[in-house]
């Protein structure tokens, strides 16, 4: 049993890591091509990521399936009438199976500007809360930056954080071998949230 648990965790991350891999090479993808406008939607961005990430000959070599929007269901749900419609939906999920094991991970993605409390509060609120409450697992979050200082937005969430008298959840860079500008933040009972930014400042609106 002890094996086969070690198999399991082995596996696990190894796919989290191709998920990263495919992520941000989506993200230099689009940077490249320049098609992403600042003023998009988040969900926008995440589409094109997405079709990034269906184009990259690595997903199909890893056997990774992975689509937008998707429900999670939840086994606390009353199943009534218009039950499925209450399920949470991550912004971006992959799949991938392999032999008798398969495994979900999911991203959630939040728009992000310095000077903008309004999104940093709800990259707080509906995504970090949405990880440390269970509402989602398996997962990390993507951070667009559309405006301003990359740094000085994460500082920004930081200090939401400190008002909130959670510092220690604090937002801190850790070295990635994958992506330059990577954060952890670590939460009650042991969670680790991981966190990409992905600074699109660089790109016109027009």
């Amino acid at each position: 049993m002890g094996l086969n648990k070690v198999i399991v965790a082995s596996f696990k991350r190894g796919f989290e890591e191709k998920c990263f891999q495919l992520i941000t090479e989506s993200y230099v993808s689009a940077i490249e091509t320049k098609v992403i406008k600042l003023n998009w939607d988040e969900n926008d961005i995440t589409w094109e990521l997405h079709k990034c990430i269906k184009e990259n000959p690595l997903r199909l070599k890893w056997r990774i399936v992975t689509n937008v929007e998707q429900h999670l269901p939840k086994d606390d749900i009353e199943k009534e009438k218009g039950f499925a419609a209450k399920f949470p939906r991550i912004d971006l999920r992959l799949v991938t199976i392999n032999s008798s094991l398969e495994y979900e991970y999911h991203m959630e993605a939040k728009n992000l500007k310095e000077k903008d409390s309004g999104l940093k509060r709800r990259y707080i609120d509906t995504g970090i809360n949405s990880f440390v409450t269970h509402k989602y697992e398996n997962g990390c979050l993507l951070g667009y930056v559309l405006e301003g200082d990359l740094d000085k937005t994460v500082n920004g969430v930081n200090k939401l954080l400190k008002r909130d008298e959670r510092e220690l959840e604090f937002l801190k860079p850790k070295p990635y071998h994958f992506h330059e500008k990577y954060y952890e933040s670590e939460h009650p009972d042991d969670m680790v949230i991981k966190h990409f930014m992905f600074d699109f400042t660089s790109l016109s609106s027009a």
